[in-house]
C-alpha cells in the first residue's frame, strides 16, 4: 500500500516545510476576517505557522501576518494564537 502524500505547507515563521496537518491554519474570509482554523476547511486565503510560540513570535515581530492578507492584525487574534499554541 502506498501512503498517500501528505500536502506540504511552508512556516511563516521558520519557513519551513511541514505537513499541512502539523501547522496552524490562519484564515481571511472575504469579509476580511481573520479566523484561527482548527479544521483546514474554512473558505478564504490561508496562511500556515508551526505549533511553536517561537514561530508565532517571529511572525508578530516581522509582521509577517500583516503582509500576507494586507491588513492590519488585532493584537487579539495573535493572543488567540497564542493560546492556541500553548494549548490554553
Amino acid at each position: 500500500m502506498t501512503m498517500k502524500k501528505q500536502p506540504q505547507r511552508t512556516c511563516m515563521g521558520c519557513n519551513e516545510k511541514k505537513d499541512k496537518k502539523e501547522l496552524i491554519r490562519i484564515v481571511k474570509n472575504n469579509q476580511n476576517e481573520i479566523n484561527i482554523d482548527k479544521t483546514g476547511k474554512l473558505e478564504g486565503r490561508g496562511a500556515y505557522i508551526c505549533d511553536d510560540i517561537k514561530c508565532l513570535e517571529k511572525v508578530i515581530k516581522s509582521k509577517r501576518l500583516e503582509k500576507v492578507f494586507e491588513m492590519k492584525i488585532s493584537e487579539e487574534i495573535y493572543e488567540n494564537l497564542r493560546g492556541v499554541i500553548l494549548g490554553k
